[in-house]
């Protein structure tokens, strides 16, 4: 066996480490997994990550368990970044941004969002599918899981942005993937070699089971859930993009060394309608009331969320940046004084109006609270200000963070926390999953999410050290899965697979379209060198041997 820390040494420039410490930190996500590696890199260049490919094809055959799994921020919720062997961290030095043009940038991996945004907002423009967690994850993992967010809604997810993608491939070489027209698709196959060869296969896969992966697309507003095979050809245009394939693909196919991101003009003015339910039965026609308004962003969290927020207020506090706790208690008066009078609500509903004439979004705002208070008989204000409007911003972004550091006796278990069925089937959905928690006597969860895409991220609280634990998760997982499926929704809208869902692809997209991701996966990997275990060739048994036993 070879010493792997030091032939790593010779073959790389960057750093490789392997101190208890470091092993540790890249053993978690935000995940409800542990698995150890056996060291940690930190390429500095994309020649690097050319090396490290081809270190690990030529020990392969020695030592069948290497294998490459890229990293960025570690927030993941699902354990994809989480692997035995060797982790590729980009956080260190894959940290470039470059120029902003022509209403896009290129950007490594290992840029964190926030970082991002200060640079784009200089020219009033925006990546608009950042996800919650904006101010902690970074383009790495929001391009490898197709990350979505609040304002997905009205523009999409990241494959409608990433216009081209530079990634080693298992080849051990750079590539840059980008659209291609029929001409130059048969230019790349008449090439011949590793990548001539990749786009033939790749081309006969789709194009012999083109109806098959149109069927099985799923019918929602978006998903993160398998390889997106029905992207990549668009037949009416005759365009060819393997970029649409590789965004979501979890770093199962390759490693990501630059991404070129399109970008959004931002908009000069902003309202948010709040509207509070004391009970989900007035949801649908709110829903219906409010999506033809096309609103920017239709979020929700529940009274769990709420109170999470007020239990842990100095800290929600700090997060606001103010200075003392009684300017921001000032700011939620109204609110005390609402719910001393009718209790907290059990959905609070954010709807966010954004434009350039400030008096067409005041309108817009302005008629659908008036409707509201005036049809419904629903509670319901605008918030105007940037204060207020960072305030009810904050509770729906932070409520996973307080939650993972601020409850003490019991853990996050995000399990089931990302699934998506249609809004206008949510009224009969919402109370069949109840009725499935309601099954477990105690146990306790938040929901938040993108209502108006039907998209909910359930948090459950649990007792990470309870032997019951590992048995609620190992029985609820598939009877909620299997009612989303019921209801023709996916099982992750944009968490992605991981090591929690992929064992359930499968089930979701059937034998057929099953096996054409495991095509795929050896068309493009067929060493399998690249974060093994997601996707394909998975197991429930697998997650549950490597759930954490201790936080």
């Amino acid at each position: 066996m070879i010493n792997l820390k030091e032939e790593l040494k010779k073959a790389i420039k960057g750093d490789v480490e392997d101190s208890a410490d470091v092993l540790s930190e890249y053993s978690h996500d935000a995940s409800l997994f542990e698995v150890k590696p056996q060291v940690v890199v930190f390429p500095k260049d994309a020649e690097d990550l050319e090396s490290l490919t081809k270190f690990v094809n030529g020990h392969k055959k020695d030592d069948p368990g290497l294998s490459l799994t890229g990293r960025s921020a570690g927030t993941d919720m699902s354990g994809g970044p989480l692997n035995s062997s060797i982790i590729v961290s980009f956080g260190r030095y894959f940290t470039k941004i470059g120029e902003v043009k022509d209403r896009s940038v290129q950007v490594q991996p290992g840029v964190f969002y926030r970082d991002l945004e200060k640079e784009t907002l200089k020219k009033n423009l925006i990546f608009p599918s950042y996800p919650a967690s904006r101010e902690l994850c970074a383009v790495g993992g929001i391009v490898n899981n197709n990350s979505g967010g609040e304002k997905s809604l009205r523009y999409g997810k990241t494959e409608n942005y990433v216009e081209q993608a530079d990634v080693v491939l298992s080849d051990g070489r750079l590539h840059t993937l980008k659209p291609l027209n029929r001409s130059e698709l048969d230019e790349k196959i008449s090439n011949g070699g590793f990548e001539g060869e990749l786009y033939e296969k790749m081309y006969k896969l789709i194009s012999e089971n083109y109806d098959l992966l149109q069927r099985a697309k799923p019918k929602v507003h978006k998903n993160s859930a398998g390889y997106y095979l029905w992207n990549i050809w668009d037949k009416e245009r005759d365009i060819f993009n393997l970029v649409k394939l590789f965004v979501g693909a979890q770093g199962t196919l390759g490693l990501l060394s630059d991404a070129t991101l399109d970008l959004v003009p931002t908009e000069k003015y902003s309202r948010l309608v709040i509207i509070f339910l004391k009970n989900l039965d007035p949801l649908a026609k709110v829903i219906n009331d409010v999506l033809p308004m096309n609103p920017e962003s239709f979020e929700a969290y529940d009274d769990n969320t709420l109170n999470l927020a007020i239990k842990f207020f100095p800290s929600f506090a700090k997060l606001m940046g103010a200075k003392n706790l009684l300017s921001i208690g000032f700011s939620f008066l109204p609110e005390f004084f609402m719910f001393l009078k009718g209790g907290l609500p059990k959905l609070i509903l954010q709807v966010e109006f954004s434009g350039n004439d400030e008096r067409e979004i005041d309108k817009k705002a302005e008629d659908l609270k008036n409707k509201i208070v005036s049809e419904l008989r629903l509670q319901a204000k605008v918030a105007r200000s940037d204060r207020d409007i960072k305030k009810y911003w904050l509770i729906r972004r932070e409520s996973f963070n307080l939650l993972r550091n601020k409850i003490k006796d019991k853990h996050t278990a995000p399990f089931i926390d990302d699934f998506i069925v249609n809004p206008d089937r949510l009224m009969e959905f919402l109370p069949e999953l109840n009725a499935l928690f309601a099954q477990y006597t105690g146990l306790i969860y938040t929901i938040a999410g993108h209502v108006g895409e039907g998209n909910f991220h359930v948090i459950p609280l649990m007792k990470i050290e309870d032997p019951k634990t590992k048995q609620i998760i190992k029985e609820l997982g598939p009877k909620v899965y299997d009612l989303i499926l019921k209801y023709g929704g996916s099982i992750t809208a944009e968490h992605n697979d991981g090591i929690i869902r992929s064992p359930y692809l499968k089930e979701m997209y059937g034998d057929k379209v099953y096996a054409l991701f495991e095509e795929t996966k050896k068309i493009f990997d067929p060493q399998n060198i690249f974060n093994p275990g997601k996707k394909v060739n998975s197991s429930m048994e697998y997650a549950m041997e490597h759930i954490r036993e201790h936080w």
